[in-house]
């Protein structure tokens, strides 16, 4: 079975293409093309409350090009989603009527504890390790973050917090944002004590390809405090020319290495799995799980 996932973030835009092989056990899921547009909806929304007509032209021609890639693929379903921008931007339900019109796309514009779930559905825990563990999942997007505390089919506590990496660029993260989420965290991780962390998110992955750490291992606390410090004794151009970050990770990447860190350490929890799946993934689970009953 073929699925396509359409995230759009705070950051970028991305179509996921993906194949589900559910002849076995278990369905195994195969990433055809991962296709990223850094539109950064989050710039207009966070700071305006209004996303611009030049980024609304961009977002819909980016969604009529994916419209094309779609029909190119063949999937037997898709799904778009919205995340932190367009909760908060005034204009949203304009621009969502404009994309069903222009390109036949049904975005809908999730809330925070809906995109939690989603991420949820990837069920990481069969990937990354034993069901009988407890983790702690951080998903770090450009307006917010997801945390969820579970173990096996049990989900202890999920929330989601308007702390993201385009909210602490523009400076609109406030100390009462970072308590709110600190004593979260703590309270929910004193009862149900995590074993390990699954972290999601574009920023996280090259995190730990650039920690060096091998396909397979966990990422450590102290890997993400080194690389943050490391991070920070570059400026922006340099992270660009010296390092290799594309503009739109080179800014990014440093906050966001700060939220995983920060959460890490409130939980207590030292060691953390990257399976390098987020919202898009989780929107082909969701699929996956509404059509299975037809096909086996």
């Amino acid at each position: 079975m073929k699925f396509a996932a359409i995230d759009v973030g705070s950051n970028a835009v991305r179509l996921l293409l993906s194949r589900v092989d559910y002849g076995g056990v278990e369905p195994i899921y195969e990433k055809i093309t991962l296709v990223r547009m850094p539109i950064r909806l989050g710039e207009d929304a966070f700071v305006h409350n209004n996303i611009s007509q030049e980024k609304v032209s961009r977002l819909v021609s980016t969604m009529i090009a994916f419209k094309h890639l779609m029909d190119a693929y063949e999937p037997i379903d898709f799904m778009a989603c919205a995340t932190s921008a367009m909760r908060e931007a005034d204009n949203s339900d304009e621009i969502v009527s404009i994309i069903k019109k222009k390109s036949g796309i049904d975005l809908k514009v999730i809330s925070g504890r809906k995109e939690a779930k989603i991420i949820y559905s990837n069920r990481i825990e069969k990937i990354v390790g034993s069901s009988d563990s407890t983790y702690l999942h951080i998903d770090v997007g450009g307006g917010s973050t997801e945390v969820i505390l579970f173990k096996g089919d049990e989900v202890f506590a999920y929330r989601s917090f308007n702390i993201g990496t385009i909210r602490i660029l523009e400076g609109i993260v406030t100390k009462e944002d970072w308590n709110e989420m600190k004593q979260w965290v703590k309270k929910i991780t004193r009862k149900h004590k995590p074993d390990n962390a699954i972290g999601s998110g574009g920023n996280i992955n090259k995190l730990f390809r650039m920690s060096g750490r091998k396909d397979g291992t966990l990422l450590q606390d102290t890997d993400i405090r080194s690389l943050n410090t490391y991070l920070k004794g570059f400026t922006l151009e340099q992270r660009i020319t010296k390092l290799g970050l594309r503009p739109d990770r080179a800014d990014v990447i440093v906050p966001a290495s700060k939220i995983y860190y920060s959460v890490m350490k409130w939980g207590n929890v030292t060691h953390m799995h990257v399976p390098q799946l987020g919202l898009a993934e989780g929107i082909i689970h969701v699929l996956y799980k509404k059509h299975k009953d037809n096909y086996i």
